[in-house]
């Protein structure tokens, strides 16, 4: 690998976990275990994507049993940050919704990263951006499939 493939693998392992810190920093700020907030941020990326989860679902994308998936929504939305609703063509079918004040409280936490972003993003040109896109799109694709096949080769425990 050359020397700068490997500054920038570095640097993408500098901003993981930078992330990862800001995740524990959110969950320690709302009073949720990591893996609550991991729930929450699943089911808020779906429906910004959507498609929303349904608690099994949220299982398999947070890797939770099916008993520990009902408990973080549970506590979720207990504490008002996502609410269940059943599906109006098959009652059995129930999927989660992030709620307007758990939004809130998101946005209220990571609205000032954003802006942050926003500044930084400003000083790329439209064709420096298209490729830095086309680079983390190709980049976070490589990683769920790495993360796909290993937990594949994971035995059921």
């Amino acid at each position: 690998m050359t020397d700068e493939r490997e500054r920038l693998v570095q640097l993408l392992q500098d901003y993981a976990d930078e992330a990862g810190r800001l995740g524990h920093a959110f969950a320690a700020d709302q009073g949720l275990h990591r893996t609550d907030a991991a729930a929450l941020l699943a089911v808020l990326r779906a429906e910004r994507a959507g498609a929303a989860l349904t608690p099994g679902r949220l299982g398999e994308e947070v890797g939770l049993s099916s008993g520990a998936t009902t408990a973080a929504v549970d506590r979720l939305e207990r504490l008002g940050h996502l609410h269940r609703v059943r599906d109006g063509a098959d009652r059995r079918r129930v999927t989660l919704h992030h709620d307007p004040a758990g939004a809130a409280v998101g946005h209220a936490f990571f609205g000032p990263l954003a802006a942050r972003l926003d500044a930084v993003l400003a000083d790329y040109t439209p064709a420096e951006l298209d490729v830095v896109h086309r680079f983390l799109t190709e980049v976070v694709a490589s990683v769920a499939e790495h993360r796909a096949e290993m937990t594949e080769e994971i035995p059921p425990g």
